[in-house]
């Protein structure tokens, strides 16, 4: 399995969502900004940022510094292998979502 397989089965699966989600997969190059999170997702109002890696796969520094500015921010920003990963991260955006309201 290949990066591009686990974000390809994240997106599948942040599809199956419908409309309690937007997202898009983030693609570097000369005009991006270095260090953002593979998927960018605003979720039912929630700011997230997943940072997909297979389970050998390490975070760059900057990768570690960007995810952590997210969440000192309010968002929700993880390094994640698998759709189960992320189901964890949509379960902690709902759980935050009810806490607030």
């Amino acid at each position: 399995m290949l990066e591009r397989d686990v974000v390809a089965a994240i997106r599948k699966y942040l599809a199956s969502l419908g409309s309690d989600i937007f997202f898009w997969k983030e693609h570097g190059g000369p005009y991006g900004t270095s260090g953002i999170p593979d998927i960018i997702c605003c979720y039912k109002g929630r700011f997230l940022g997943l940072e997909a890696k297979l389970p050998c796969g390490k975070l760059t520094e900057l990768q570690k510094r960007t995810l952590d500015r997210i969440n000192a921010a309010g968002g929700i920003a993880r390094r994640v292998e698998s759709v189960d990963d992320v189901k964890a991260v949509i379960a902690q955006a709902d759980s935050e979502r009810r806490d607030t309201h």
